[in-house]
């Protein structure tokens, strides 16, 4: 029997496909009851300031970065979404003299734009965010080789070599109106999955590649990162595949509360604790990888009721 069709785009699998149990069950979910869907591999970490919040995303950098050896190579995959932190980690490393000889850094994801990755000139672009916020703010003497840096690029061997022979320490990401990390979007409903979603096997295939974004995605960059100007956001990226994060020891995913909603925030802490892994809900297949910790910014987890503006 086929899924009901999606609120926010029909021609696409997303969250509004779900079983109407499982959206209740989320909206209902108070800050107490969301710690308490932590479990073994999958920790429910809350924060009361965004000053705490952000150096504890920026701290994750410096704790990966300090156990990289020559004989022992050590990265950090790093989103776009948040970015406050990318200041924070460059001061940290100015200021503990931490040489990253032997650092690595993979960028999350990249715009796609007339058959090619965007180029760094181009306003939204993740690598120019990167290096601007971040990499070019660190003193030359304790940078990592340029051929450490690792952003996604439309010929995708290269980066996803990468991954090969270096340990990704930790993931980290946001969550997207749709629930995705990177820009692990949910599928068009067609074909094969044009009655039912991929499944959560063939979803974790997905290596790092081209993508089709869906339109909730393009919304919310918009909203994000171009005043609502629609038009200025590519309908195409570059992304960090499933693959590569189950090559990363640990997925940490941080929720200031700008990317995604109360509810969105509700709903995949409840589908990670209670391992209901749907590609409709990109998100939720962390339920089954081994270390999963959720951050969020306390404040922002408001009540799932009507409020009128």
């Amino acid at each position: 029997m086929a899924r009901k069709l999606s609120l926010m785009a029909a021609e696409w699998w997303d969250y509004t496909t779900l079983d109407d149990a499982i959206l209740k069950d989320a909206a209902r979910l108070t800050v107490k009851d969301m710690q308490g869907m932590a479990r073994e591999g999958f920790k429910v970490v809350f924060y009361d300031t965004l000053e705490e919040f952000f150096l504890a995303e920026a701290l994750e950098y410096i704790t990966a970065w300090q156990q990289a050896t020559a004989d022992n190579p050590v990265g950090i995959c790093g989103p776009i979404g948040p970015t406050e932190q990318l200041p924070l980690v460059a001061r940290l490393v100015n200021e503990l003299g931490l040489n990253l000889k032997h650092a690595h850094f993979w960028g999350m994801d990249e715009w796609y734009i007339d058959g090619g990755e965007a180029p760094v000139t181009y306003p939204l672009s993740f690598e120019r965010a990167d290096r601007e916020l971040c990499f070019n703010r660190i003193q030359k003497k304790l940078r990592m080789p340029e051929n450490n840096l690792h952003f996604p690029k439309a010929d995708t061997k290269p980066y996803i070599k990468s991954w090969e022979g270096v340990r990704c320490a930790v993931m980290q990401g946001g969550q997207g109106d749709v629930k995705h990390w990177a820009f692990n979007d949910p599928l068009p409903r067609k074909g094969k999955y044009k009655d039912q979603p991929p499944s959560p096997a063939e979803y974790r295939k997905l290596t790092a590649r081209v993508v089709d974004l869906h339109p909730g995605t393009i919304l919310q960059n918009a909203r994000t990162s171009a005043a609502g100007m629609v038009g200025m956001v590519p309908t195409q990226a570059l992304t960090v595949g499933p693959v590569q994060t189950w090559q990363s020891e640990k997925v940490s995913i941080w929720h200031p509360g700008v990317h995604d909603n109360s509810f969105g925030m509700r709903l995949t802490t409840l589908m990670i604790g209670k391992k209901i892994p749907d590609s409709a809900v990109p998100m939720s297949l962390l339920a089954d990888h081994p270390n999963v910790q959720f951050n969020f910014y306390r404040p922002v987890i408001r009540p799932c009721e009507v409020e009128m503006h």
